[in-house]
């Protein structure tokens, strides 16, 4: 038995070339192909009488190369400045820290905006032709200190920040993040219907017309659709999607309706069908039943429907549309047309946002350094940002596990691997 942690080697702290973080520089050189620093940098006023030493839209990706290498602080870019046959001129972390200070709202939109040009370019090259799926959903940030401008208390006795996003389910990309107090309601229509006009906004020009407010349906060109848990599920919301020729679907509350429609159809086994796994395959233990018939939607925009799923209840199960000592049951009201099994799968689909929510929250989202709240702002979309272009990287350069890895995997077997550098004759 070994009782030792390591094994005996000899290790020489000396050597020509040799640098660390080489898949950060991979990442950094897609970055430069796509012209994202560029396009950043072209939305940046620059401050002051004469030209900052270090471009900020180099600035800017050289804080997104830092996030997606496990940095979640100004400070941690040093990281980068101790590798400069890798990644050249790095600014400091002051330098870094008056960047996001001189991001105010106007170029922070700018920021988004050059955001969505590259995005148009990625997507030129990975989209399937399918119609766009939106997933909206919040999330809670804790903060420490009551200093921070807009922060407040949580619902969950807790203090900081409660942003809330809306991600593309095709690529996992944050389309759209909304930095909102910590005492902000999670059904906030008007909030929904800001992260959606941003996510679409994002959108290249040919998918987004025709979502925009008072849109002529005429002018769609490419369905899109968006999912959200029971915050969603608010007349303001729904009527919304309408006016941008949206699809819905969102997960229904309990209701009395609701309860008085499953009662009806509880024991009724033939109107009951098999639910289907995400991969198509049936599930013996799950089944699904649409109740449009049983329950009154005229407030609800025309064509929607009610569909309800049941599962063997089990413990830690959440709150159930119906009391029952051997089910849970849970339901959505949407407006696609298709089967209800399908539209079932397609809807529990939506949990892919809490795997996405898990990336950011692994890549700085748990971190905001700033006092000033458009700083902080800055950091919101610069976190969002850095998952973009991770999430880019691996769909256009990857393959296999690595393609669909987590952060964590991502930093112990690509962003932080050592090589020696080569140099050629001509170089």
């Amino acid at each position: 038995m070994h009782v030792t942690s390591t094994t005996r080697a000899r290790i020489e702290t000396g050597g020509d070339g040799v640098v660390a973080h080489v898949g950060l520089h991979a990442l950094g050189r897609f970055a430069d192909a796509l012209g994202l620093g560029a396009a950043l940098s072209a939305r940046i006023v620059p401050a002051g009488e004469r030209f900052p030493l270090h471009d900020r839209g180099k600035v800017l990706v050289h804080a997104m190369l830092t996030l997606a290498g496990g940095g979640d602080a100004c400070s941690d870019v040093e990281v980068l400045r101790a590798q400069p046959a890798l990644f050249g001129p790095v600014p400091s972390d002051s330098t870094l820290y008056r960047t996001y200070r001189q991001i105010d709202a106007v170029t922070l939109a700018g920021l988004w905006a050059a955001m969505a040009e590259v995005r148009a370019d990625v997507w030129s090259a990975i989209d399937d032709g399918e119609p766009v799926v939106l997933d909206i959903d919040g999330s809670l940030v804790e903060i420490h200190s009551e200093h921070k401008h807009g922060t407040a208390p949580t619902y969950k006795a807790g203090f900081g920040f409660h942003p809330m996003f809306c991600f593309a389910d095709l690529t996992g990309e944050t389309l759209a993040a909304l930095l909102r107090p910590g005492n902000a309601t999670a059904n906030n229509a008007a909030d929904h219907l800001t992260v959606l006009d941003d996510a679409i906004g994002q959108l290249p020009a040919g998918i987004a017309a025709g979502h925009r407010p008072g849109d002529d349906p005429a002018t769609v060109s490419r369905p899109v659709m968006v999912r959200a848990d029971s915050a969603g599920a608010t007349a303001g919301f729904v009527w919304g999607c309408r006016d941008r020729n949206v699809g819905f679907a969102v997960v229904a509350r309990k209701n009395t309706q609701i309860h008085t429609a499953i009662s009806r159809i509880e024991l009724d086994d033939d109107r009951w069908q098999p639910a289907i796994t995400q991969t198509g395959d049936e599930r013996s233990d799950a089944a699904v039943c649409e109740v449009t018939d049983l329950v009154d939607l005229s407030a609800w925009p025309q064509g929607t429907r009610l569909i309800v799923r049941r599962e063997p209840l089990h413990p830690g199960a959440q709150t159930s549309l119906f009391p029952s000592l051997e089910f849970r049951y849970w339901g959505h009201y949407t407006d696609q047309h298709a089967d209800p099994v399908i539209l079932d799968a397609h809807m529990r689909a939506h949990a892919h946002v809490e795997d996405h929510i898990r990336r950011l929250k692994d890549s700085g989202l748990d971190r905001f350094p700033f006092v000033d709240l458009d700083a902080n702002r800055a950091r919101l979309a610069i976190v969002a940002f850095a998952a973009d272009l991770v999430r880019w990287f691996q769909l256009c350069c990857l393959d296999g596990p690595l393609a669909v890895a987590e952060p964590k995997t991502l930093r112990w077997h690509l962003w932080h691997a050592p090589a020696r550098v080569v140099r050629r004759a001509r170089e």
